[in-house]
């Protein structure tokens, strides 16, 4: 089976950074993270959900990839997150996608394992990074929705998942959540140094938004080699577009954008240093 060349996520789990993954909903966000990475000089995953994926089509949202892939030497990296469609993972593949994530953790092991290689065999072939899931991440939302106590990721099929499919990177459950936290959430530190001791590939860490910054960090020292973060992004789009809507009497809608745009950066460019991913090109 051929391997994906452009796994940045080899380069953070040597250095000991992490690559934060930003998930946009439109081009503005997605502008947003190009300059606060261009600010920081980072690398970054600019990545986008299912529904994003489809609403807007892979088509356009691979071309912005494709481009900014392009323009950044290869430090901007266009993700499909949590697909859980294998026909899906393989459209953004066509499209340009520089990596691409099947999410089967709400399947059983096997089906996990059986759809993950199909993703993995057609990726490889093209020269994109796969990414896979195991354990769930908790909560709400277009990642899908996940209660209770069966999210903890085992070690056994963390291996097995690897094994038999040679995906790039995994995501794992160790107790993150998707949206905001109601109360500190309780990350099983303990458990994710068993998947890394197990598991040679870079692991993911998903839910970011909310979780204490120390604890990110220490999540990175014990084999995160990216973190997912979007709901801070999404709920400061949304706060700064109402409060810019209270007074804004004009009709140019680039107006309102811009200032949407430039609430985000200051948040994207502190969770690039949290991630130690500032001047992370340079040790590319």
């Amino acid at each position: 089976m051929k391997t994906a060349e452009n796994n940045v996520l080899l380069i953070s789990d040597k250095k000991g950074f992490a690559v934060p993954a930003f998930n946009y909903s439109d081009i503005w966000e997605y502008k947003a993270i190009l300059e606060a990475a261009e600010l920081e000089n980072a690398i970054v995953y600019t990545a986008s959900n299912m529904r994003t994926a489809e609403s807007m089509g892979v088509d356009y949202t691979g071309a912005w990839g494709k481009t900014s892939y392009i323009l950044t030497d290869g430090n901007v990296i266009n993700h499909l997150d949590h697909s859980r469609d294998v026909e899906l993972c393989k459209a953004a593949v066509d499209a340009g996608y520089q990596s691409v994530m099947f999410d089967g953790s709400a399947l059983s092991l096997e089906e996990n394992i059986r759809k993950t290689k199909e993703v993995v065999e057609y990726a490889h072939e093209r020269g994109v990074v796969v990414e896979a899931e195991i354990g769930k991440i908790l909560g709400r939302g277009v990642e899908g929705t996940y209660e209770g106590n069966d999210f903890l990721v085992q070690v056994e099929d963390a291996v097995k998942l690897w094994e038999q499919t040679g995906v790039d990177s995994m995501a794992v459950g160790i107790g993150t959540a998707h949206g905001f936290y109601k109360e500190e959430p309780k990350i099983n530190i303990q458990r994710l140094k068993e998947v890394n001791e197990s598991v040679p590939i870079p692991l993911v860490l998903h839910g970011g938004t909310g979780v204490p910054y120390e604890v990110v960090q220490e999540c990175i020292r014990n084999g995160m080699a990216k973190v997912n973060v979007g709901t801070l992004l999404h709920a400061t789009y949304i706060e700064r577009l109402r409060k810019a809507l209270k007074t804004y009497t004009g009709n140019n809608v680039n107006d309102l954008m811009e200032m949407v745009k430039d609430a985000i950066i200051p948040k994207i460019r502190e969770w690039i240093r949290v991630c130690g991913a500032d001047q992370s090109r340079r040790m590319r």
